[in-house]
């Protein structure tokens, strides 16, 4: 039941990159925490802390689909090493920022964008990587684990970030980043060359590959999905990127394109956050303190998820299992608007966090496994976006449902739309119920 550590343990390659994403996202979460507390004791207003959001937010989905892009015709290794080296000389700027007490939150606005986009053109790459580091049997444990790394850095680093600047000062987060980055430069300074296509002896209409292909066996002639010219072994791609080339092939896939359309189901018809601090009040009677327990209850639910996932990897419907994790999300949260008991509540919380953790681990999974490999960028661009902008639409469907209606109405309607919707999306794309780990068709 355990987290299945596999692919730590037989893949070098894949150990020093989970282990260096973990520490830097620790850090990363560090310096969000610590941004945060920056600009508002500059300010004094929430508003402009709430803008830094903001600043990430826009440059994420912009550049998510870009960088998903440039992902599919460029070394990745070299596009990953180049994206974090960038994201640590930001994080030292900001260092420098607070070292030398400039008041000045345009700065730190701009440094915080300039640090997304880094991360939009980082994310998409290093996860194509995945698949060319495992076989497509490793490919849901490698996911959970990477569930089980996001939780943590979610859960402890806001949390360090606030210990040390209330120690040391702002900077002291800032230096503790850059320094958490050079275990991610190192990993990817380890991996081989990453060019898209190399390896690759799957059928693009099927999506099955090689196993094993990904490593380190790089270089050499390889099919390059558009025609354009490349020569075995070199670090150049000459093909221009295309985003409505990517756009186009998740149209025509219908597997694949359920993968977001499910997500967005959960993440937009039922997504209560943003109600929290309502409900907090006039549910539970409770202040702040019940309003963090509300949001933590999710993180927690989606940390034991990653824990006790071993049995993630003997699931073969994958696409059943997805529907039946959004459907799960969608209940949970319908429930959690019935009751008035904080621990029920908080219970029902947890379940719907842990729904989310599966139903993410077999969507990357069916991603990784289907798609061929210079589509992967691409679509794990188009993931990022998902991710990053499903919540923030549902936070403004939930946030206008509650004052139209009221909370329970929002909270309870949103899990009850969830599961309609998802059950619709089953009817309507029957193949996405029978799709298979043994043979994935995008």
């Amino acid at each position: 039941m355990l987290a299945d550590i596999t692919p730590l343990r037989e893949h070098p390659d894949f150990r020093r990159l989970w282990c260096g994403n973990t520490v830097s996202y620790l850090g990363q979460q560090m310096t969000a925490m610590a941004v945060a507390l920056q600009v508002y004791a500059i300010t004094g207003s929430s508003f402009y802390v709430g803008l830094v959001g903001l600043c990430s937010l826009v440059p994420l989905i912009v550049f998510g689909l870009y960088g998903g892009a440039v992902a599919d015709v460029v070394d990745r290794r070299r596009l990953g090493l180049v994206s974090a080296f960038g994201a640590t000389l930001l994080s030292g700027a900001l260092a420098a920022v607070a070292i030398a007490d400039l008041r000045y939150v345009g700065v730190l606005y701009a440094i915080v964008a300039l640090q997304a986009v880094c991360f939009a053109m980082n994310s998409p790459a290093r996860s194509a990587m995945i698949p060319r580091l495992l076989s497509a049997e490793q490919l849901p444990a490698a996911n959970a684990l990477a569930s089980l790394a996001g939780g943590v850095g979610q859960m402890a680093g806001p949390m360090l970030g606030g210990v040390f600047v209330g120690l040391w000062g702002y900077q002291a987060a800032y230096l503790i980043d850059v320094a958490a980055f050079t275990a991610s430069l190192y990993a990817m300074w380890r991996l081989p060359a990453m060019l898209p296509g190399d390896g690759e002896a799957g059928d693009e209409g099927t999506g099955d590959e090689a196993t094993g292909a990904g490593k380190g066996a790089v270089g050499g002639a390889a099919r390059n999905g558009n025609g354009g010219a490349r020569t075995g072994g070199t670090a150049t791609v000459r093909r221009r990127p295309s985003v409505l080339e990517g756009l186009r092939y998740l149209a025509s896939r219908p597997n694949l394109r359920t993968t977001f359309v499910s997500d967005l189901c959960a993440m937009v018809l039922a997504q209560p956050r943003v109600l929290f601090p309502a409900v907090a009040g006039l549910w539970y009677g409770g202040g702040t303190r019940t309003v963090g327990l509300l949001a933590a209850a999710p993180a927690v639910g989606a940390l034991l998820g990653s824990v006790f996932s071993g049995w993630l990897g003997r699931v073969r419907r994958q696409g059943f299992a997805v529907l039946v994790a959004v459907g799960s999300w969608g209940a949970a949260v319908a429930v959690f608007g019935l009751t008035r008991d904080l621990l029920l509540g908080l219970l029902f919380l947890a379940v719907a966090g842990c729904a989310d953790t599966i139903s993410m681990v077999f969507r990357n999974t069916m991603l990784q496994a289907a798609a061929p490999d210079d589509m992967r960028g691409r679509l794990q661009g188009v993931f990022l976006v998902v991710v990053v902008g499903g919540p923030r639409l549902g936070d403004f469907l939930a946030g206008s449902a509650a004052d139209l209606f009221s909370p329970a109405a929002a909270v309870v309607g949103g899990g009850l739309a969830c599961i309609a919707a998802i059950v619709l999306v089953g009817v309507l794309q029957r193949g996405f119920a029978s799709y298979t780990a043994r043979r994935p068709v995008a």
